[in-house]
């Protein structure tokens, strides 16, 4: 791949990973960007691997020898505006991915938007454990802050929408909850992304850049607006389960919490949530380690009224302190009175 190339696919990768902290409108008025990528011109062997290369900065795209023998078709049109990406992809069968190795050494946590044009994608992502298909043309909506594995096993052409973390987040609620999720064009608002998506694949060659900028963000905007009218009408629902599941967490921090160990970690291990959803269920209560520490130290003040015979600094030991003095400060700052005097007043 040549170094323009490089140095191009560098810079769309950039503008994916710097854009999360944005939260400001969509704006009308940047310069657009466009570069077409194609691996035509290189050795049949190497088509494959030159895609590979230039997809690097943020998705895996394992090779097998038998398309390296084969050969492999691939041609992408990037356009690149200040604050999104907008990608049209023809390629041949292949695979990419973002594993949590790879997700734990880049900054791109962008959602990502795929509509299938042609072609059939299969996507697995593990939280939740899940399977999407498009064999007719829908909008698949990918966190890359979560693993994914995306098969296109036929050829295929896709457009993909990158778009930064505060702007889904201030449109659609619970935005991890999105992730492997598709919406088939069912709705007036989806049929009508389904006619500008046409636009973009037809006509976007002749439009001026204006026209072009006006016509991605407008699909864009679309988009979001499709995913959060279906968030909102699941969030009864949805509250409901996360609900139940606060509850049993809550349930589980309180039968350990004279484990040493017992921790947000543990906690994360021991349920199937997204560590963010956990977060935000503790938020009003300071976080996660902050509920801990509250509920031990609640039950510190249970066990020094009614274990007079054990020692205070025993008491915060066996309730996962670091030591007398971590849990005399603790205490001190949550009841305004130290473990002993507290237990001389009550007893």
């Amino acid at each position: 791949m040549s170094n323009t190339n490089k140095e191009y696919s560098a810079a769309v990768s950039r503008v994916i990973a710097a854009r999360a902290s944005r939260t400001a409108p969509l704006a009308r008025s940047d310069i657009l960007l466009h570069q077409h990528f194609s691996v035509t011109q290189e050795h049949k062997e190497l088509q494959l691997p030159a895609w590979r290369d230039y997809l690097d900065r943020f998705l895996d795209v394992p090779v097998k020898r038998s398309q390296l023998e084969q050969g492999f078709r691939g041609e992408l049109d990037t356009y690149l505006l200040s604050d999104m990406v907008y990608l049209d992809s023809r390629t041949a069968s292949f695979t990419q991915a973002r594993s949590n190795a790879r997700i734990s050494t880049d900054n791109v946590r962008d959602f990502v938007f795929h509509i299938a044009v042609e072609g059939i994608i299969e996507t697995t992502t593990n939280t939740p454990r899940a399977r999407s298909s498009q064999y007719l043309p829908g909008i698949l909506a990918l966190d890359l802050g979560q693993p994914m594995t995306m098969m296109r096993p036929t050829a295929a052409r896709v457009l993909a929408f990158f778009l930064p973390r505060a702007m889904v987040y201030a449109a659609v609620p619970d935005a991890e909850a999105i992730h492997g999720r598709v919406i088939s064009y069912t709705t007036p608002l989806t049929r009508l992304i389904l006619e500008r998506v046409r636009t973009l694949c037809n006509a976007m060659p002749m439009l001026p850049a204006a026209q072009q900028q006006q016509a991605i963000r407008t699909c864009a905007e679309l988009i979001l607006t499709a995913f959060s009218k279906q968030q909102r009408m699941n969030g009864q629902g949805r509250a409901a389960v996360r609900a139940a599941m606060q509850s049993q967490i809550e349930e589980y921090i309180q039968a350990n919490l004279h484990r040493e160990d017992l921790s947000p970690d543990t906690v994360m291990r021991a349920f199937p949530v997204a560590r963010a959803t956990i977060y935000r269920m503790f938020e009003s209560q300071g976080g996660l380690h902050a509920y801990i520490r509250h509920c031990r130290l609640r039950e510190a003040a249970y066990e020094l009224v009614t274990l007079p015979q054990l020692a205070v600094a025993d008491i915060g030991l066996g309730l996962g302190f670091n030591s007398a003095s971590d849990f005399s400060r603790a205490f001190s700052r949550q009841y305004s009175v130290s473990p002993r005097d507290y237990r001389e007043q009550s007893l």
